[in-house]
């Protein structure tokens, strides 16, 4: 078993501010409740291949808990809640067969739950009268851009870094 040193965890502390600042920042421009969840999960990224997968998964959990805590718009702490693990499951996607299905399939369950869960069990209400006011097209073409978006994060969090 390996030991981590005091810089990756020294580092992935200070991602984590970096994170926490880019969430509480999100409460400041209404189209950044996705928006910031997904510089998070770029964060992550980084702590991920700086850091390796248990202070990843620890970075997480550390975020996700002070975003829903300390962060002004709880819907993009529960995006974060529910998304921002991706970073270190896309490699268990990746390798299995039909990767888009499950990784498709994963989003969609995901981002149901979520909002499901705001709706009915967290009162959130305001999201249920938005939703209402779009109607069903626009919550369609909501849902497709958000998977979308969803293949674009995917692929930017598999490039390669190119060396010189």
């Amino acid at each position: 078993m390996r030991r981590n040193s005091a810089k990756e965890i020294a580092l992935g502390g200070m991602l984590a501010a970096l994170a926490m600042v880019i969430m509480c920042l999100g409460g400041l421009v209404p189209a950044s409740t996705y928006v910031c969840p997904m510089l998070c999960a770029l964060v992550l990224q980084v702590v991920k291949k700086l850091c390796g997968d248990r202070i990843a998964w620890a970075w997480y959990g550390a975020v996700s808990i002070l975003s829903i805590l300390l962060g002004p718009d709880k819907e993009a702490a529960a995006v974060f809640l529910f998304f921002g693990s991706y970073p270190i499951l896309k490699p268990y996607f990746d390798k299995r067969k039909w990767k888009w299905l499950w990784k498709l399939l994963y989003f969609n369950t995901m981002i149901l739950a979520m909002y499901w869960l705001l709706i009915h069990l967290f009162g959130m209400a305001q999201l249920a009268e938005e939703f209402e006011a779009l109607g069903n097209i626009l919550m369609g073409v909501m849902f497709l851009l958000g998977n979308v978006t969803f293949i674009l994060l995917d692929g930017v969090l598999g490039r390669k870094r190119r060396r010189k």
